[in-house]
């Protein structure tokens, strides 16, 4: 199994965080972003949209993360990363789906220089359109959490039930880049309790960028 990403990438930790949660061994394959690394012949051989992560996994080259990590639940299954019935994935996915289709989509690295360079908008006018949407899409979240408590679905400290699922390993990514840009995450309980006591796993732990081999400071 081999795993092309970047360290700072926050599909590529959603992908390292599955892979550790199911305790599966790969080969780190580091692709720098800002290098333009993705975009060269090679990956994009691999990857059509020359875009991290991918995963070379029985003898094919699977893109887009939350394909990945469904690919991984359904072939390694366990631990399950998706509830048992089908409301609860409904639900789950929900959840993940507000950070990869809603804010991440806006926020992602391509987008950000697209605004400083082509745009030519400032660093400030950038990190206030950054702050702006991701704290906008994790009152969302956080709304939907509130509402999953209400119904009386979700009733530990994890984003689902009571271990981590599909939206655990999408909010703590969005968490670590949104406190990269110093973005507000005041009145998000829930949010931000599902995301430290994912923190206290080791699989997370293990996961985050300054624990891979190509993270600079």
């Amino acid at each position: 199994m081999k795993l092309h990403n970047y360290c700072r990438s926050s599909a590529s930790f959603r992908v390292r965080i599955a892979l550790k949660l199911k305790g599966l061994d790969y080969d780190y394959l580091p692709v720098h972003l800002v290098r333009g690394e993705q975009l060269q012949d090679g990956h994009r051989a691999l990857s059509a949209d020359g875009l991290v992560p991918v995963l070379e996994v029985d003898g094919h080259a699977l893109v887009q993360s939350m394909a990945i990590i469904e690919y991984l639940d359904e072939t390694r299954p366990t631990p399950p990363l998706l509830p048992a019935s089908a409301l609860g994935r409904a639900q789950v996915r929900a959840l993940a789906q507000t950070i990869a289709c809603e804010i991440h989509p806006i926020n992602n690295l391509r987008v950000l220089k697209y605004l400083t360079g082509t745009l030519e908008c400032s660093e400030d006018e950038k990190n206030t359109w950054y702050r702006h949407w991701v704290r906008q899409g994790l009152e969302a979240f956080e709304l939907q959490l509130e509402r999953l408590n209400a119904r009386g679905v979700r009733p530990t400290r994890f984003c689902y039930g009571d271990a981590p699922t599909l939206a655990d390993c999408l909010l703590v990514p969005q968490i670590f880049n949104a406190r990269r840009f110093d973005t507000n995450l005041d009145g998000l309980p829930l949010t931000m309790a599902a995301f430290e006591a994912c923190m206290a796993l080791p699989a997370f732990d293990a996961a985050q960028p300054s624990r891979c081999p190509d993270f600079m400071p």
